[in-house]
């Protein structure tokens, strides 16, 4: 399922999820840009094996969630956001949803380290702070309605989805595969699922913190 559209419109222009956005365009293109790209990511993506904790490589826990392995990477990582965040941002408002993001990615870069020790691969990419506002709006808009692409025989089917239902299938695939990748070399096995897996609990564990005021039911028509 391809996400294209959730039911619940901004009450707000969301400022720091379009900064968000822009900053991680910016920092791709920069990326890119490198001479040698490859040590730009070594550098600033987090390498568990070189990052011991209070060591030089620290500031790699935050800079790795701005970086990402390629073009498909970031547009994936980018469009979740727009989707999902917006909202989010409504509830909690400018700054403290920012704060939000980067502890839920502070978490997601500490689960993957913790769970990687030996790892010597870069870690990188949004998709654990992302993650961790997937799981904020999937318990404060648990009415809302995901509108998503379902190929089915070649035919562009458009169904909508509650978004419980939906980022609770996202999760449960992240959970299965973090586990399987976890028996087939953690890192190695190409995604740090489980940056994905620490982002979402770490959202689902503060983000009443940061909702600046009383949840409420939302019942609204398709935007």
């Amino acid at each position: 399922m391809i996400p294209l559209r959730d039911t619940i419109p901004s009450q707000k222009f969301p400022v720091i999820n379009w900064l968000l956005i822009i900053a991680n365009i910016v920092v791709f293109i920069l990326e890119v840009s490198q001479e040698n790209t490859r040590a730009f990511i070594f550098e600033y993506g987090l390498v568990p094996a070189e990052t011991p904790l209070g060591g030089d490589n620290t500031h790699t826990f935050f800079t790795n969630m701005f970086l990402h392995g390629g073009a498909g990477h970031l547009i994936a990582n980018m469009w979740m956001l727009y989707i999902f965040g917006d909202n989010v941002e409504d509830r909690m408002g400018s700054f403290r949803y920012l704060i939000f993001y980067i502890l839920a990615g502070l978490i997601a870069s500490f689960t993957h380290y913790i769970l990687n020790l030996n790892s010597g691969i870069p870690a990188v990419g949004a998709s654990g702070a992302i993650s961790g506002v997937m799981a904020a709006y999937m318990f404060l808009f648990p009415n809302s309605m995901i509108i998503a692409f379902v190929p089915l025989l070649f035919l562009p089917v458009l169904i909508p989805v509650p978004a419980l239902i939906f980022i609770g299938i996202w999760f449960l695939g992240q959970f299965l595969s973090g586990t399987s990748s976890l028996l087939l070399g953690g890192a190695d096995a190409g995604i740090a699922f489980w940056a994905h897996i620490g982002g979402f609990l770490g959202g689902l564990a503060i983000y009443r913190t940061f909702t600046k005021k009383k949840e409420q039911v939302y019942r609204m028509p398709f935007k």
